[in-house]
């Protein structure tokens, strides 16, 4: 049976690895973050079909698929008259409509006023769910943050439906001038970077802040009174409440359509159980037998189906443990909010060189939740170096001594590791001066335990369950410190469970190692996203890689494993969703 960390070595070991890092945040290349710049176009030149499709990127296993999930038509007079009516202006004063930014979820277009303003206008995906959830949703969370001294975009309009002249839901929002901290970080030095990390603290406090009577995420009253009256929980400001939580995993595929809770939470123990309760809810209606979703996964599984029945049984253990699961100290289990992707390409600044770099908007609060700190805590991970030891004991970070005397790759090394180092450490220590409790809560023992149940219990079953089951394996072990002695642990498992467990556990690590290593090799991003320019050159070695494994294979039933299960080939993904 062919393993993909030995698939892969048989490319490795012919191929060359880049001789330095790219710089920090200098090429983030996840599709659901990009920003592609595009040549702005008059009305009488546009074609609808540039502004419908996606352009930014392709992918390179199920290209066809992820560009018709990314496929939003529209009606563009409509839309550009939404615009300028929205800064009182004529439709007539529209001069041109163009993509500013494509990403994982919505499409970003900027239009030209003949006056000189600009207005941003957001268009979500036919495929983002929740529909109107999340749309009402953002724009109540920026409002709000916005009337606490946040840096956000000023919203001029939105639609959290299609019943509208533009056919379609958007949010209609300021144009902020300035890059993005993403496209000057690698121009940054040290003063700059701390000023930045010092600001991003300050706002993490000012956004956690606040307490909220409930869990779930932020609506205007009236809103949420159209689709669900009765269930929101008001704020003191009544114009705001607590309704659905628009988490992504709450509403995945079929999940939409299930009568489940999926908010408001009112206590603590509500929050840990209701994405878990979700899942097994969705297992009964449309569980059946399933190979992993994963593909480079799937050997390890000696390529067998995966009941869902297993996944629920530990569901259900993970169930019987949650209120174990909330911290000793009470501030820790109250509800706040949180930015859900606080990283560089979400934050415009304002810099020149030898300037000071400002933080002058956030933005893209898509699914933001509110939940008990405990479940909110960390590091943002465009932030975090927790592989890095010297970041795990919060070393203060140095570059070398004889960096001058080093070749330039191993300098450009160097430089790297200490930037990952410095924004680590920097983040933690500004935390703990700007923001205690969030400091608390993420530096707890039992944090990254409690986060882990929680997201794998939460998420989507896609043909596996062996993440949660060595959390729940874990939570054993440490259970005596989570609940303080006395409490008898609801969960067993037996010599030969745990010895399958830990074995799975390292292949699965292997192979995920093997199959990032030759992601990384052409920049291919979440899903097989690349680059445009990079798609025949990704595809090519991809089919280079396939062929090198079936020349390496020993045997004809290895051959016919590699054909049925490579990572890179297009397959069918319905019965997951």
């Amino acid at each position: 049976m062919l393993r993909l960390g030995r698939a892969s070595s048989v490319v490795l070991n012919k191929l060359k690895a880049p001789a330095s890092p790219r710089p920090l945040f200098s090429s983030f290349r996840s599709f659901i973050s990009t920003t592609r710049p595009l040549p702005r176009r008059g009305l009488s030149s546009v074609s609808p079909n540039d502004l419908y499709d996606y352009t930014s990127g392709r992918w390179v296993y199920n290209d066809a698929l992820r560009h018709q999930e990314r496929r939003v038509a529209f009606d563009v007079d409509g839309l550009c008259r939404l615009a300028a009516e929205s800064v009182h202006q004529s439709p007539a004063d529209v001069i041109s409509i163009s993509k500013l930014a494509e990403g994982g979820f919505n499409r970003t277009f900027v239009i030209a006023l003949r006056d000189g303003q600009q207005v941003v206008a957001r268009v979500p995906y036919p495929m983002t769910v929740p529909y109107y959830f999340a749309v009402a949703s953002e724009v109540a969370t920026i409002k709000y943050h916005q009337s606490r001294g946040i840096p956000v975009p000023e919203i001029y309009g939105y639609s959290a439906d299609s019943d509208n002249v533009a056919g379609t839901p958007y949010i209609l929002m300021e144009f902020v001038h300035g890059p993005k901290l993403s496209g000057v970080w690698p121009s940054l030095g040290d003063e700059a970077v701390i000023s930045v990390i010092r600001q991003l603290t300050q706002i993490g406090s000012r956004m956690m802040s606040q307490l909220f009577p409930a869990g779930g995420s932020l609506y205007f009253t009236d809103d949420l009174e159209k689709v669900a009256p009765g269930l929101g929980v008001p704020l003191e400001d009544k114009c705001f409440c607590i309704g659905p939580d628009t988490k992504l995993a709450l509403w995945y595929g079929r999940r939409a359509g299930l009568d489940v809770n999926r908010g408001p939470y009112h206590n603590v123990e509500a929050a840990l159980a209701a994405a878990a309760q979700k899942e097994i809810a969705y297992l009964k209606h449309y569980g059946q037998p399933l190979l992993p979703l994963r593909r480079e996964r799937r050997p390890s599984y000696k390529y067998q189906q995966q009941s869902p029945s297993d996944h629920v049984k530990n569901l259900e253990r993970y169930l019987s443990i949650t209120s174990s699961l909330v911290p000793k100290d009470p501030a820790l289990s109250r509800f706040y909010i949180r930015h859900p992707d606080l990283q560089p390409n979400n934050i415009f600044v304002s810099w020149s060189p030898g300037a000071d770099c400002t933080i002058v908007s956030v933005f893209d609060w898509q699914h933001t939740s509110i939940l008990p700190m405990f479940l909110l805590a960390g590091i943002p991970q465009r932030l975090q170096n927790h592989a890095d030891g010297a970041s795990q004991s919060m070393t203060p970070p140095s570059r070398p001594e004889n960096l001058d005397e080093m070749s330039e790759a191993r300098r450009a090394r160097e430089e790297y590791r200490y930037r990952c180092r410095l924004v680590h450490y920097l983040y933690v220590t500004r935390t703990r001066e700007y923001n205690p409790l969030h400091y608390a809560a993420f530096t707890d023992r039992l944090y990254a335990l409690r986060s882990q149940l929680f997201q794998y219990a939460g998420g989507p079953w896609e043909g596996e369950t062996s993440d949660l089951k060595a959390a729940l394996i874990q939570a054993t072990n440490k259970w005596e410190e989570l609940t303080g002695g006395g409490v008898p642990c609801p969960l067993e498992f037996d010599a030969k469970d745990l010895d399958e467990t830990a074995v799975l556990d390292k292949e699965l690590s292997e192979a995920t190692r093997g199959f990032e290593r030759l992601q990384s090799m052409y920049g291919v991003g979440e899903e097989g996203w690349v680059l445009v320019e990079d798609y025949e050159r990704a595809v090519a070695f991809f089919k280079e890689c396939k062929e090198g494994a079936l020349a390496g294979a020993q045997s004809a039933k290895e051959r016919e494993e590699i054909m049925a299960h490579w990572p890179w080939d297009d397959m069918d993904e319905d019965m997951y969703m």
